[in-house]
């Protein structure tokens, strides 16, 4: 999860920083599960920056892999093509029939209003449902939608802002499409980080299924919570990294954690109350990235390991104007022409930790993460990490003519990173090692094993 979710219950992301999707409308009920284990779960997250909590509960040693998870797809469009080489079932989300499609027929979904419905190739539609239409493969086939063939199921039902497309399915083959996306690397010399990557999402994904009949989704297939691609995003060392990691997660004090990532840490990696306003997890606390006995790092492989923006005065003009009240009190909406940026202070692990934004309206404060969407040029991505420093050139007007930033790493710097993972499992480290160092104090085991 770069920067992302971390967004999360309490993160998420990543790896760096990405657009959220909407939440849709919960107005059905959730897919039947009826693998899913009968245990109580977390409120869901409020999708804030703030450090992620452990699962709540203690539980009973468990193969996580086998439990289902639901998948939120899209929720914009208002209809969606679905079919499966080897034909579909609908049903409701009762498990009667509805309709059944022929081998290798397209099938659309449409939405209107709070209702769904299922249209045949010839035009010829069910009737419309209320709750949701659930789309199974017969046999052992994959179900697609949009082209794209999905492990599971799939669910359609009605949202505020479109079509929840859901995908029911077990979290190792849901892992099997995430792993490669999060680690972005299929080389077989780095399986040790894919298996570290692979224990680290399942941990994640474990802690964010909830029971409760409002919410039809756990999480999200995009940056707020982890990339998913299904079926088409597997790759040979990435499902061997799930299967071989099979049942394990990562546990602290007995329960399952959310373990957040990043993609480059830049040298440390930080603890969590540097980037979220939130107390430090144990387990999240900053970790040297520094190989042993060198000035090198064993992320430095990375290619943002170190890397320079430079803003002319007149982006970071717009910048401001556009950004700076999203995170900071701007009297009147009006913020003036920037006259100086500078860092107010650092974290820990060397970080920034607030920045002033020196404007012809007055001085503002921003923590170091907010920064990051502040300082970019409009419409772009946000800064790559906080770890930086700023040069500033002047005009004879006193206002800025550009500033450059100097920065090493990228993502929010928090829990593993990834690059890091790789340096480490080409230097030698098992996906064990790399886990315990990133995530210290923690165990490796199934959910709820306490050795």
């Amino acid at each position: 999860m770069r920067d992302r979710r971390l967004l999360v219950a309490l993160v998420v992301a990543a790896l760096a920083c990405r657009p959220a999707v909407p939440a849709p409308e919960p107005v059905v009920r959730p897919i039947p599960v009826p693998t899913r284990p009968p245990s109580a779960h977390p409120t869901p997250p409020t999708r804030g920056a703030e450090v992620p909590p452990t699962r709540p509960e203690p539980m009973a040693v468990r193969d996580v892999g086998n439990v289902t998870i639901r998948v939120l797809l899209s929720s914009a469009a208002d209809e969606a093509r679905v079919g499966s080489p080897d034909g579909v079932i609908f049903s409701r989300a009762d498990g009667s029939t509805l309709a059944r499609a022929r081998d290798g027929e397209t099938w659309r979904i449409e939405r209107r209003g709070h209702s769904v419905r299922a249209i045949r190739p010839d035009g010829v539609p069910t009737a419309w449902v209320d709750d949701a239409i659930v789309a199974n493969p017969i046999g052992s086939g994959l179900v697609a939608v949009g082209g794209k063939p999905y492990r599971g199921a799939l669910s359609f039902s009605a949202g505020t802002h479109g079509l929840n497309v859901v995908n029911a399915v077990q979290l190792d083959d849901y892992l099997r499409g995430v792993v490669p996306l999060e680690i972005g690397t299929d080389e077989p010399r780095d399986s040790a980080a894919v298996q570290a990557q692979a224990v680290a999402a399942r941990s994640y994904a474990y802690t964010q299924m909830r029971d409760d009949p409002h919410i039809v989704y756990d999480l999200t297939s995009g940056t707020l919570d982890q990339v998913y691609g299904g079926v088409a995003a597997e790759t040979a060392v990435a499902s061997e990294a799930v299967e071989s990691t099979r049942t394990l997660v990562l546990n602290y004090a007995g329960r399952v954690v959310t373990a957040p990532y990043h993609s480059t840490c830049g040298g440390e990696t930080a603890a969590a109350s540097e980037l979220w306003q939130a107390d430090d997890a144990p387990y999240l606390r900053s970790v040297s990235d520094r190989i042993p006995g060198t000035n090198r790092y064993y992320c430095d492989i990375a290619p943002r390991f170190r890397w320079t923006r430079t803003l002319s005065g007149s982006e970071l003009n717009a910048a401001v104007a556009r950004y700076l009240a999203k995170y900071a009190t701007v009297p009147g909406g009006k913020t003036g022409t920037v006259r100086d940026v500078t860092i107010g202070s650092h974290t820990a692990s060397g970080r920034v930790g607030t920045v002033t934004i020196t404007t012809t309206r007055g001085n503002f404060v921003l923590r170091g993460n907010s920064a990051r969407y502040v300082l970019r040029q409009p419409g772009g991505e946000i800064l790559n990490s906080t770890d930086f420093s700023v040069e500033t050139s002047a005009r004879r007007d006193g206002s800025l003519a550009r500033i450059v930033l100097h920065g090493h790493g990228y993502g929010h710097g928090v829990g593993m990173c990834q690059w890091g993972a790789i340096g480490r499992a080409r230097a030698g480290q098992d996906f064990m090692t790399i886990l315990s160092t990133y995530y210290p104090g923690t165990t490796i085991g199934p959910a709820g094993a306490t050795r």
